[in-house]
């Protein structure tokens, strides 16, 4: 509901709303621009009025961005774990002085965000993990070390859980926080992948200081909230319902229709099946971007990522395939710090080698597998003999 007029939006208003920023605000000054339209509602519609919404249903943000389409944009690469995964756990969990601080700048790009979950012994179970914060009077001492950090040599700030009572079950002992990725103690290295860049980092907290009001949540419910940040995260690597027939599928299609000399029937089949497979996956994306406007993302969230990783991998070795000698080509092994992942503009090789990562990131297929089965399904769990145990009492 938006509070200066006590119901909710319909589309045609959005879209008069949209077409009235436009005309009235100036698009030569992008950062300008983008800080006028939080101040709008037409950041998340469905956020807020105050926080870069209208209270709209989410749905109608379509709206928002057709009538917006030419002006000033955001950077998905930069800003996508900001985007993606810290607005939703700020907005969820944050107190109103976080959700004032933070959003405006996230969402208009001048504060750039990472996330500090994995660390080398704690990724697939994350509740494992050793990176201590000990209260030490208004603030918390961090100590630790994390990894597989996409976009920490950038970020400004960094959604980090940390394990604040060793006494308790892994799951219970854990507390979220906002952590200053220029405070003292803060240290990123890069990480080379396949590809030859470095997108990732490990980063290293060594006596960094946070002060509480920081905190995400209360203490020790760093898993519940964390639960938030993952599910959204999943939604984002996976639940992007583009247009039918682009993305990748398009990719490997249009070398198809232009090279008609690499065709065979072999490959005509299997380009068949997985256009059909890149429709399904589209439509189910369509579908749970609708159902995310009664609420927060579940578990079917997992089922769209782990279908996007087996089908974007699936896509990039027939494109290898298809393109023969050629698909194995390279254009750049030089070591590099990559701002984001382009899949668009680079050729078949880099994309080949940068799909391996999509059933790695985000949650790796394995555990999402599991979670499908037990909260999709409603099969039986896993034993899981370490649940009731502290953690300081876990074999590592």
């Amino acid at each position: 509901m938006t509070a200066t007029e006590g119901r909710t939006l319909n589309e045609d208003e959005i879209r008069a709303r949209a077409r009235a920023f436009r005309e009235a605000t100036p698009a030569s000054d992008r950062l300008a621009f983008l800080r006028a339209r939080f101040d709008a509602g037409l950041a998340w519609v469905h956020f807020p009025e105050g926080l870069g919404g209208l209270g709209a249903p989410r749905e109608l943000q379509l709206a928002v961005e057709q009538e917006l389409e030419g002006t000033p944009q955001l950077d998905p690469g930069l800003q996508a774990i900001g985007l993606g995964m810290a607005a939703p756990t700020i907005l969820a969990f944050g107190t109103e002085e976080q959700k004032k601080r933070f959003l405006r700048p996230l969402w208009t790009g001048e504060e750039i965000w990472c996330q500090l979950f994995s660390e080398p012994g704690a990724g697939s179970d994350l509740a494992t993990l050793a990176t201590r914060a000990v209260r030490d009077g208004d603030e918390w001492v961090v100590d630790g070390q994390k990894v597989w950090t996409s976009g920490a040599h950038h970020a400004r700030w960094a959604i980090l859980v940390a394990r604040t009572d060793p006494d308790v079950p892994k799951h219970r002992g854990l507390t979220y926080f906002v952590c200053d990725m220029h405070a003292p103690g803060v240290e990123a290295r890069p990480l080379r992948q396949i590809t030859g860049e470095a997108e990732f980092n490990e980063v290293f907290l060594t006596g960094v200081r946070l002060p509480d009001d920081l905190r995400l949540g209360a203490v020790g419910d760093g898993w519940r909230v964390a639960q938030t940040t993952l599910m959204n995260e999943r939604v984002a690597i996976g639940g992007n319902a583009g247009r039918r027939g682009g993305g990748m599928i398009g990719m490997v299609a249009q070398t198809w229709r232009e090279r008609p000399e690499l065709r065979t029937p072999d490959l005509h089949q299997r380009l068949l099946r997985l256009w059909v497979e890149a429709e399904v996956t589209r439509l189910a994306g369509v579908r749970l971007r609708e159902q995310l406007a009664a609420g927060q993302p579940g578990p079917e969230g997992s089922g769209m990522k782990l279908a996007f990783a087996s089908l974007n991998q699936a896509l990039t070795g027939l494109e290898v395939e298809l393109r023969r000698e050629e698909g194995l080509g390279y254009d750049d092994w030089t070591f590099r710090r990559s701002e984001s992942v382009d899949f668009a503009g680079r050729d078949a090789g880099y994309r080949y080698l940068r799909a391996k990562g999509n059933s790695i990131e985000g949650g790796t297929s394995e555990i999402l597998r599991n979670i499908i089965s037990e909260r999709v399904l409603g099969l039986p769990s896993e034993p899981r003999v370490d649940k009731d145990i502290p953690w300081k009492d876990l074999p590592r």
